[in-house]
């Protein structure tokens, strides 16, 4: 079996694993009541990055969707209570999307349902194992330097 051979495997194992991480982690938003969708934490872990509130057509982009379903979210998470809109103070055309309290507290308790996913996921690993998976992602995410010190943009040419 040659390497190339081997990917389609590998990549199988990726996505089953990325399934797992979700559903503890859906498992884990059920029981702590959350009630928000495995996209409205998204949207929320995202928002809380920001330094400034973000304009929605800045979260479309972040997160790599159409304008019209971080609008979908954020209604859903403005009616929950979660998040609200705010005017841009210096162009009232311009709607900001904020955290409010409790949009602040369900993200430290997303935080806690993917440590916990993470922790229930790791558990059969050693500590030097979770070092080299860790080394090994790292390279995964970020992509093999070229050889000039940069990332290739795999993401790209992939298909």
């Amino acid at each position: 079996m040659t390497p190339a051979d081997s990917d389609g495997p590998l990549a199988e194992q990726l996505l089953r694993l990325t399934r797992r991480m979700h559903r503890i982690q859906k498992r884990c938003f059920q029981q702590g009541g959350l009630g928000i969708t495995p996209a409205q934490a998204r949207l929320l872990r995202t928002l809380a990055h920001y330094p400034s509130p973000p304009r929605m057509a800045d979260l479309a982009e972040r997160l790599e969707v159409v304008p019209r379903a971080v609008t979908t979210l954020v209604d859903g998470l403005e009616a929950s209570g979660r998040v609200r809109r705010v005017p841009d103070p210096t162009n009232r055309r311009v709607i900001r999307i904020e955290l409010t309290d409790d949009g602040h507290r369900a993200v430290s308790e997303l935080h806690h349902a993917r440590r916990a996913a993470a922790k229930e996921i790791l558990a059969p690993l050693t500590a030097e194992q979770r070092t080299v998976l860790g080394g090994l992602l790292d390279t995964l995410v970020d992509g093999a330097p070229d050889g000039h010190g940069h990332a290739p943009d795999g993401d790209r040419r992939a298909c």
